[in-house]
């Protein structure tokens, strides 16, 4: 009995929904193989159905990156301030101008200006001007491409990181991380496609939803690294069960579950976790050699800050990702900042202590990432991601202080490697830095230059979901922004 598809587009069957209603199990997963070799799939049809929906797809496009190691910033860090250098600025301190500025405190159209509280030095064969805030990264300027002209549809941290991460203002989509493993799969069976590691201070205001997969199978959504000792709880096996009588275990829950979920395929949290379970047996015998950064040689640990105690803490996460890199993982997001106020960026007070703080932290293990990826080769075929989800006003939030509200206006990213050009800036705010104006880019420009660079279209990217084909980059035709890519 052919059962109806639940979902489909002007009376028409997708294959996706076709084999959905066919019955699950292990039937199911034959019949796949079959018609995928009779030529009924492409073959990266026939991956996503298959018993593993992590498995390898062929990227549709020329990959330049294999991984994504996306740096986050939470709470939004200030452009100029850091990377995007306003001279005009400096004599204008304290003084109150005509300016439009939205931020949390709603629109308005004058402010009292706060002048860049650190000097800005020349770097690189580009000469590229860098703040003190960020000596270290600053050596690495020939490597990066600048991007000072970023707006978002949001001044509110919760709905800006939504965004950022899955596109969208709203929950319930799936991030970034989610739709690189849905259009690529993983090169690596034995550990997360997917991995986040949190702020020591913990996480961002909207939780998981910035790491989650939304409606996409469970299988996609991001696997948090704990922020403080052992990254991942419980690899070693207590209880003294031996690898076989694991295996035996797991096979005959696999079975049960396999039979459940027969007639029942729409039911993903049910095959996610029958996954999870596979990836978790085959984690104990792989993860701890990969999560064991203790083995370094010290002078790379050196290299990523890990010899100061202030500078450690992100300097582990960022080696801890490049040794999940060099193992096929294929995006990690790394936060800077957590909780609120000042556990992270968002610098609505003391802005000179704030980011003195959190680039002190970071400086460090930024530079030695890119160094270190750099010199083993890796930086070719690793995407870095530097940012937060808006940058900051030019003026001051209250009557007195050096705090800045938030700014969706305009602000600053940078990618290196990857396929990026180095050395170069797109795009810029107005003399005040205060909106974009020139080569003005939103966050689903970011993300199709993402996409495009680790080999898919982000204009054919889909997941049929509630009768519409889903983007991460929306309905409209989205381009990469190609003045970056090499």
């Amino acid at each position: 009995m052919i059962i109806k598809p639940s979902q489909n587009f002007c009376g028409q069957i997708r294959r996706r929904e076709f084999i959905h209603q066919l019955g699950g199990g292990f039937t199911s997963l034959a019949l796949t193989g079959l018609l995928g070799q009779s030529g009924f799939f492409s073959q990266a049809q026939a991956a996503e159905l298959s018993a593993n929906p992590l498995a390898p797809r062929i990227p549709q496009l020329p990959a330049k990156a294999k991984s994504v190691i996306f740096l986050f910033m939470y709470g939004g860090p200030s452009h100029m301030d850091t990377f995007d250098y306003k001279p005009k600025l400096y004599p204008l301190d304290g003084k109150t101008i005509p300016i439009k500025t939205f931020g949390r405190g709603g629109k308005k159209n004058e402010g009292r200006v706060v002048g860049p509280k650190w000097k800005f030095k020349q770097y690189g064969q580009c000469g590229k001007y860098v703040s003190d805030l960020f000596p270290h990264t600053a050596q690495c300027v020939d490597d990066i491409a600048f991007v000072h002209s970023m707006t978002a549809d949001s001044p509110i941290h919760g709905s800006a990181m939504l965004m950022m991460n899955s596109g969208s203002l709203l929950s319930g989509k799936p991030s970034l991380g989610s739709w690189l493993n849905y259009g690529l799969g993983s090169v690596n069976e034995n550990l997360p496609g997917y991995v986040v590691m949190l702020d020591k201070t913990g996480g961002p205001i909207s939780g998981a939803k910035n790491w989650s997969s939304g409606y996409m199978p469970a299988s996609y959504q991001g696997v948090v690294f704990r922020s403080q000792g052992d990254p991942i709880l419980n690899l070693a096996d207590k209880n003294g069960m031996s690898r076989v009588q694991q295996r035996s275990l797991l096979d005959y829950l696999g079975d049960a579950n396999h039979k459940h979920l027969q007639g029942r395929e729409d039911h993903t949290d049910l095959s996610s976790r029958i996954a999870s379970y596979e990836l978790a047996f085959r984690m104990q015998a792989t993860a701890p050699e990969a999560i064991d950064i203790d083995k370094e040689p010290e002078h790379i640990k050196k290299l990523y800050g890990m010899d100061e105690e202030r500078t450690e803490d992100f300097g582990r996460k960022c080696l801890l990702a490049r040794r999940l890199v060099e193992r096929g993982v294929r995006f990690i997001q790394i936060y800077s900042g957590g909780a609120h106020n000042d556990d992270n960026w968002d610098a609505h007070g003391d802005l000179e202590k704030n980011h003195n703080f959190h680039a002190g932290n970071t400086d460090k293990a930024i530079a030695g990432l890119l160094k270190d990826l750099k010199q083993r080769g890796l930086l070719d075929e690793t995407l870095v991601v530097w940012g937060g989800e808006f940058g900051r006003q030019p003026t001051a939030e209250y009557a007195a202080g050096t705090g800045r509200d938030h700014n969706s206006y305009g602000f600053t990213m940078w990618m290196a490697g990857g396929g990026i050009k180095g050395g170069v800036s797109y795009g810029e705010t107005d003399e005040l830095g205060s909106q974009a104006v020139v080569n003005r880019c939103q966050v689903k420009h970011l993300h199709a230059t993402i996409l495009h660079q680790m080999g898919i279209d982000p204009n054919s990217l889909s997941y049929f979901y509630n009768g519409l084909d889903q983007k991460l980059v929306g309905v409209e035709e989205i381009d990469p922004i190609s003045e970056i890519m090499a």
